[in-house]
């Protein structure tokens, strides 16, 4: 297996430790496509992959209708997706997204954190280019009428870098550009897609001693706890 499988096997193991920090992220989510792209999922990409994602996070679909409904609301702030890059303490890059509706909040409480944890809190392009951006899909196992290494090739015109089983689904990784055509890809030959995302997948990573490992996770915890940061990605050996 790749890294794109290593990575995801790392990620699962720590996973949003509450139900609603989910959720809040998912309604961020929800604004930002219905802003950009208005509150049919049948004509916005976006949402419908929004959507998804409710759906596989257990998210009630009544849960899912007042976010939409609040996010075609004018009086509603659209929230702004702001990236922040920096070190973690013993040279472990960081990555942070966040989506906000108060900049200067943000960046304060972002750099707050890699204050106090003794972090680095860097310029923009100052780590991001160790990390490869990714699309990821996870389709239904029983649509498929092929084996993995046959739909590696079937999706080779969309650059898809990995394909693997598991016990969420088929799931594939592909370069960041391609996540408009291969949800349509699917979606033309009736795959049904379970959820699909976004990640940045670090091209080398640092192995830690457990003490080590403990000073970077502090960080991590920190920032994971503010409610304006949608991910946090790092290249520490997991």
């Amino acid at each position: 297996m790749g890294r794109a499988f290593e990575f995801r096997k790392a990620r699962k193991m720590k996973r949003w430790s509450a139900m609603a920090k989910t959720f809040t992220r998912i309604g961020k989510d929800i604004v930002m496509a219905v802003k950009e792209g208005g509150a049919n999922p049948e004509t916005n990409s976006r949402l419908r992959a929004v959507i998804q994602n409710a759906k596989a996070a257990n998210m009630p679909k009544e849960n899912v209708e007042r976010a939409i409904k609040k996010a075609t609301d004018k009086d509603t702030e659209n929230y702004k997706e702001v990236l922040f890059e920096g070190y973690a303490p013993h040279g472990i890059a960081l990555v942070v997204e966040t989506a906000t509706d108060n900049n200067n909040r943000t960046v304060a409480n972002v750099r707050s954190a890699f204050n106090k944890c003794d972090g680095h809190f860097g310029t923009s392009g100052s780590v991001i280019f160790m990390f490869d951006h990714t699309c990821n899909f996870t389709v239904k196992k029983e649509d498929i009428s092929i084996d993995m290494e046959e739909l590696e090739l079937e999706l080779i015109d969309f650059e898809v870098e990995e394909v693997f089983d598991d016990e969420e689904g088929v799931i594939i990784y592909a370069p960041f550009e391609q996540f408009g055509s291969i949800q349509s890809y699917f979606e033309e030959n009736n795959v049904e897609i379970l959820s699909s995302g976004f990640e940045r997948i670090p091209t080398t990573t640092k192995s830690l001693s457990e003490v080590e490992q403990a000073d970077v996770e502090k960080l991590l915890e920190r920032l994971e706890e503010d409610d304006d940061v949608q991910n946090v990605y790092h290249s520490m050996e997991m």
